[in-house]
């Protein structure tokens, strides 16, 4: 039986995402899918704070079980930003310009290193459960690659010679946060 499961985002890049990687034994809705246009307030300190906010809105919204993520980009030397602040570092939902302010933030910073992190939080009647992941990489100091979405451009994971922006889907898929988040979910699932 297929399970259909809520995903607290308007963003179809993540909704096709999650379902590539959860497969066809779930079929993923996004709250476009259920004519849900209300603004769900991200105002939690944390990553797992947002989530559960987002999941816990979902499913007291429609009783549907219901995933949260939250995922950012966390730069070393930036003390840990754009971190919760992702997706509205310098504008809301608009990545070129939060690239922007990234890269211009790293001008001449040696130290590279960051890493992905996406908590998922899927609520149900029974409650609230939590799946983190995250993937290691480096900054480049330019967009390379045009797939992928967020940060993907000047993200290189670890272990890779090319951003996450110049991987087809399947493969940025195999190794990215949020599929390491959802592999946690399908074995507690």
């Amino acid at each position: 039986m297929i399970k259909e499961i809520l995903v607290a985002t308007h963003n179809i890049h993540k909704k096709e995402e999650i379902q590539q990687i959860l497969g066809p034994d779930f079929l993923v809705k996004s709250l476009t899918d259920y004519g849900i246009h209300d603004e769900i307030v991200e105002d939690g300190a944390t990553f797992h704070e947002n989530a559960l906010i987002k999941a816990e809105f979902c499913f007291r919204k429609t009783g549907i079980p219901s995933l949260g993520d939250d995922s950012g980009l966390v730069v070393d030397a930036l003390d840990g930003r754009p971190g919760i602040h992702s997706a509205r570092y310098a504008s809301d939902h608009d990545f070129p310009t939060n690239i922007a302010k990234v890269l211009e933030e790293m001008e001449g910073i040696e130290n590279r290193k960051a890493h992905f992190i996406t908590v998922l939080c899927y609520f149900t009647e029974e409650g609230a459960q939590y799946f983190e992941g995250t993937v290691d990489g480096t900054l480049l100091k330019e967009n390379k690659g045009h797939k992928g979405f967020g940060y993907d451009p000047i993200f290189v994971p670890e272990g890779f010679e090319k951003t996450f922006a110049e991987m087809p889907a399947e493969e940025k898929n195999q190794i990215s946060h949020r599929k390491r988040a959802l592999e946690k979910f399908l074995v507690g699932y």
